[in-house]
């Protein structure tokens, strides 16, 4: 009997998976529609199917949620995985691919309709650093990681990785994420994606290749 009150005493069920990702999926819809302040907690439980106690079972405040939903939309494009270094190949071939992966998130409709968003009048500096963490900071660094690890096996040399990271992803961004903010960005083909990756990494490499590598 004794043990078996203790067994009911445990600590509460696991949360509910499912819940929790109809609800960050609900959030990463929403919040580029309407703004961190346009988006209801009411809003996004209705989305998900869920009651708002549930929100907030999962997640503390609307503020959490908002940083929970930039991470798992960066990590949905951009995995962590592109970042482990694979010193089995020629490093050409990963900046290639966190390339794409980068370049297709930046470029992606919600990225585009969330920076307008942040950058309009009715955004505070405490949201646009709650973005800035969540993701761009926290990609770079994972990007800088992956030049360290490089540099450290021979296939770079970087003096500074912190800033040949944020080169790196100014090269991709370029004129092209700019005519889009703007609204008069037309979409890529295929090929002109493919040129402006390759353009980009052999540009970085140029710079970053050991010279031993270059002669």
């Amino acid at each position: 009997m004794t043990l078996a009150v203790a067994k009911s005493c445990g600590p509460g069920r696991p949360k509910d998976l499912e819940k929790r990702a109809a609800i960050l999926a609900a959030a990463k819809r929403l919040f580029p529609l309407a703004g961190f302040e346009g988006t209801s907690m009411d809003a996004i439980a209705a989305e998900a199917g869920v009651s708002k106690l549930t929100v907030y079972s999962h997640f503390t405040d609307k503020e959490t949620l908002f940083v929970a939903a930039i991470r798992e939309r960066c990590t949905d494009q951009v995995p962590d995985a592109l970042f482990d270094v694979d010193t089995s190949g020629p490093v050409r071939g990963q900046l290639v691919a966190i390339a794409h992966a980068f370049l297709n998130l930046i470029t992606s409709p919600e990225a585009i309709s969330l920076h307008r968003l942040l950058t309009s009048s009715g955004s505070t500096p405490k949201l646009a650093q709650l973005f800035w963490e969540a993701g761009p900071l926290r990609m770079r660094q994972s990007f800088e990681e992956f030049l360290r690890q490089e540099v450290r096996v021979g296939q770079l040399d970087i003096p500074d990785t912190t800033r040949a990271a944020s080169q790196f992803f100014a090269l991709l961004k370029g004129e092209l994420h700019a005519r889009l903010l703007c609204g008069c960005g037309q979409s890529l083909s295929v090929q002109d994606v493919e040129e402006h990756v390759a353009a980009t990494v052999d540009f970085f490499l140029r710079a970053y290749t050991p010279r031993a590598a270059n002669a």
